[in-house]
């Protein structure tokens, strides 16, 4: 599948892995951040002496971190970059939740598009069918040109069966790949789901499991088009699209096989999200938590406060733990407030927060020194969410849920019995 899009962004009637062409992304996107856009930006203008696009309706530029200081330094970031939207005429969206998340809602991550950003999270939006790749610097050589050359990734099946557990979601599902396959298990390849059991996950849980796609190595990962993701293309689709399917009889790299109802609650420790890392929850239970936190672009979704409100609901959060909720989006926080999972959520001791990146980058309410996190963010290394003296677990957003309820890292599903 991976090959069938890159072949139409080429222009040529196929490819293979290993060959190193130009290609021509559908969209290019970004969203302002010191030493990102503010230098492309620059060069564009300085360096390469381009005043007009050709086409501004490639680029997607949004604001969406440093959104909750207010302060002086905050504006003169964002103002940088709404004067360069202003000037070459590209919409700029601004804070309307995380970029990754609002792309597709906008209906730009459609089956069968090309999508590149620095950052490597975009691959989330192959659960639309859509390739999304994270290109980091080497973004300028696309806003310039209009292009950028890589090399063809081949592909690695995930076959999947079965359904999740109750208390077990796409987040228990990517770090038990990662404990089985290792942190470049699937190096400069891309993942692709499918099976029965991919059919039983919904769009949302399939994003944040293709947005975790790099910490196995991966460029990205992309589920075909069914009839979850075809139905939502349908739904916010303002150009036309033509969806792109793997061949019966495709070649892979590598082939995997997962049950997902065999699939336990899994932590990961400190560091990293290396598969030395990752453990079941049951062999952390009891490690006290001062914080949690629920959010990210892998994990903000609606499933996710739904699971956060199915496992607090009627029940408070442990003295001594603060947790914090971010929805992906406005949307996602609209719809969470009109299901009730909002109020829910805070009568159990939840602070809401409105949407941005804020708080999985260390920007929002960071963490002090001796603190123990658990999080449903994106990155645990040291120093990520505040102090380097500060230790940061992470799980699924149940996971998250029954730890801020007990005080300790806790197994889900203990929890909800």
């Amino acid at each position: 599948m991976t090959e069938k899009i890159l072949a139409r962004a080429g222009g040529v009637p196929a490819v293979s892995p290993g060959q190193n062409l130009p290609f021509r992304p559908d969209h290019m996107v970004a969203y302002d951040f010191p030493g990102y856009t503010d230098v492309m930006f620059k060069q564009m203008h300085d360096d390469f002496g381009i005043t007009k696009l050709d086409d501004p309706e490639r680029y997607l530029v949004f604001i969406d971190h440093m959104l909750t200081k207010g302060d002086e330094r905050e504006e003169k970031i964002h103002q940088v970059t709404r004067d360069w939207c202003e000037f070459y005429g590209v919409t700029l969206h601004e804070a309307r939740g995380i970029g990754h998340q609002v792309t597709a809602e906008l209906g730009y991550a459609l089956p069968g598009r090309f999508l590149i950003h620095f950052d490597g999270h975009v691959s989330g939006l192959g659960a639309f069918g859509a390739l999304g790749w994270g290109v980091r610097r080497d973004l300028l050589e696309a806003w310039v040109t209009g292009q950028i050359y890589l090399d063809v990734p081949g592909s690695v099946r995930f076959d999947l069966s079965g359904e999740f557990a109750p208390g077990v979601d796409n987040r228990d599902l990517i770090h038990a790949i990662i404990s089985r396959l290792g942190a470049d298990g699937c190096a400069h390849q891309v993942m692709e789901f499918g099976g029965p059991g991919a059919a039983t996950m919904s769009i949302g849980r399939r994003q944040g499991l293709c947005g975790m796609a790099m910490f196995t190595g991966a460029v990205s990962a992309i589920f075909n088009p069914d009839e979850v993701s075809l139905e939502f293309a349908k739904r916010v689709a303002k150009t036309p699209y033509e969806p792109l399917f793997s061949d019966p009889d495709a070649s892979y790299t590598g082939r995997h096989a997962f049950d997902l109802s065999t699939v336990e609650p899994q932590v990961v420790l400190p560091g990293s999200a290396r598969s030395a890392n990752t453990h079941a929850v049951g062999e952390l239970a009891g490690t006290s938590v001062t914080k949690a936190f629920i959010g990210s672009c892998a994990s903000g979704r609606i499933e996710d406060i739904r699971a956060a409100a199915d496992v607090l609901g009627g029940k408070k959060v442990a003295a001594g733990v603060e947790l914090n909720v971010v929805p992906t989006s406005a949307e996602i926080h609209r719809q969470a407030e009109g299901e009730g999972l909002l109020d829910v959520l805070r009568t159990a001791g939840a602070n809401i927060a409105t949407s941005s990146c804020d708080f999985c980058f260390g920007y929002q309410k960071p963490l002090a020194e001796g603190e123990n996190c658990i999080s449903t963010g994106v990155l645990n290394i040291s120093g990520r969410m505040g102090s380097t003296a500060a230790n940061i677990y992470m799980g699924s957003a149940y996971t998250v849920a029954a730890s801020a309820l007990t005080g300790r890292i806790s197994d889900p599903r203990e929890v909800r019995e």
